[in-house]
């Protein structure tokens, strides 16, 4: 972005996103913003004041690294860089005329929205408004439960929530069920306050299940370079180990949770991460509901497997006989040409042998971002290596599922962890949600 004669630019140069400043002639003046953590989104630049209002994240040790908190900083870069909105949670700010006060809206999933009128130190001047929760709270619901676990690596430290059901008794054993996404655009991690907080993991948890997200190595952009491309040239198994080891912690921390009945399940990404996980640790997940998953990225968009899942560029020396039109004599000359190669990574289809759980497949006929092809080939390949399982085509529905269609692809995937994780399949619970399956 150009202010005046300058130029405010973000780079991740240090592996951490920060903003420099540069002279109209693309000379660097100086870091505006540094250290270990990432800077966001530009809010506002106050020209008069020199000064740079922004987002960040991750900038304190403790907490959740995904909140967006507002910041300001002189475009010198001296004195430092100022917490405005210190609270743990996702920040959306609206500076008001004038720039002397700006409206916060703020919550995360597990604390209930706040509306403050600050001014541009950061001090709240004004109450504006938060919802009283009393009667959704008399329903039974229940805030989602932050935990940390750690990567298979045993040293980064993975984010994420637990949802359980509104009559959960720890002295019972639920299964447990992890709704993925491997990015590595965003992690299926809710930021922001709702009712229906995840996909569909409030609702899930009152089938009987504990239901968890949580981030993984090569998931989000906004932590570190390291942390967002730990898996560039392979973009199918780097979140599986994460996945399958932070359940297993969270296993061996909570007596209520039965480390022996797992289920995986998500959309698009998290429907092709779903896919292989079952088949690659067919022995830990039973079951698994794949969204719309994009099982073989040789079809998927070129330019976004290029960019994420790795291309390796390597050039070739290759000797030709030429005649030189002079002399009319034969010469050898090498010629350099560039090729370019794709990491040998197995598709989905590829590991279909491997099943021994429940899999449910599911896609819309009119998908135009991940094309029902994608769902049809791993149905092939499942066919021909002998594996029983289900699959849903949701007739003129895209990526999005929408209406009755979307309704009927939850119940459906209630009905399928219900019937091959559930102890009391049979009880009375069940049977009532079986009818509403049915719609009777």
């Amino acid at each position: 972005m150009y202010e005046g004669e300058e130029i405010v630019w973000w780079s991740e140069r240090t592996g951490h996103g920060h903003y420099y400043r540069y002279d109209k002639n693309g000379n660097l003046k100086n870091a505006i913003t540094s250290g270990g953590w990432t800077a966001g989104k530009v809010v506002k630049i106050d020209t008069a004041r020199q000064t740079l209002y922004f987002e960040a994240y991750g900038q304190e040790k403790e907490g959740f690294p995904y909140f967006a908190r507002l910041h300001k900083v002189r475009l010198d870069g001296k004195g430092g860089v100022k917490l405005l909105t210190p609270e743990q949670a996702t920040h959306k700010v609206h500076f008001l005329t004038g720039g002397r006060y700006f409206v916060d809206n703020y919550s995360r999933a597990d604390m209930a929205p706040r509306s403050v009128l600050r001014n541009t130190d950061g001090k709240v001047v004004l109450e504006l408004a938060s919802p009283d929760l009393s009667r959704l709270y008399e329903t039974g619901w229940k805030m989602p439960e932050m935990f940390t676990v750690k990567a298979a690596d045993n040293v980064t430290d993975l984010y994420g929530y637990m949802w359980k059901p509104a009559d959960f008794d720890s002295t019972r054993q639920y299964p447990i069920i992890s709704y993925v996404y491997p990015g590595p655009q965003t992690e299926a991690i809710p930021l922001e306050f709702s009712v229906v907080t995840g996909f569909n993991n409030a609702a899930l948890a009152q089938v009987g299940f504990i239901v968890v997200t949580f981030g993984h190595r090569g998931g989000s952009p906004l932590r570190d370079r390291w942390y967002h491309t730990y898996g560039y040239g392979n973009l199918r198994d780097y979140p599986l180990e994460d996945d399958k080891y932070g359940i297993e912690q969270l296993a061996d921390r909570y007596s209520f949770i039965d480390g022996s009945r797992v289920g995986i399940f998500g959309h698009s990404g998290g429907g092709f991460m779903s896919t292989a996980a079952i088949c690659t640790y067919p022995d830990f997940y039973r079951a698994a509901v794949s969204s719309a998953g994009n099982h073989d990225n040789n079809i998927y968009n070129i330019w976004w497997g290029e960019t994420h899942h790795g291309i390796k560029e390597k050039v070739v020396a290759e000797k030709r006989k030429v005649k030189n039109p002079v002399t009319g004599k034969d010469s050898t000359v090498t010629i350099e040409k560039v090729e370019f190669e794709k990491p040998n990574i197995p598709t989905n289809i590829e590991l279909a042998e491997r099943l021994k759980g429940h899999l449910l497949l599911v896609a819309g006929d009119a998908d135009d971002n991940v094309h029902p092809a994608n769902t049809f080939r791993m149905v092939d390949a499942l066919i021909k290596a002998g594996k029983d399982f289900d699959l849903v085509i949701l007739p003129g529905q895209g990526h999005k599922y929408h209406g009755k269609a979307l309704d009927f692809f939850r119940r459906k995937m209630w009905f399928h962890f219900g019937k091959y994780l559930l102890d009391d399949y049979s009880s009375e619970r069940f049977k009532e949600i079986d009818a509403y399956m049915r719609l009777e």
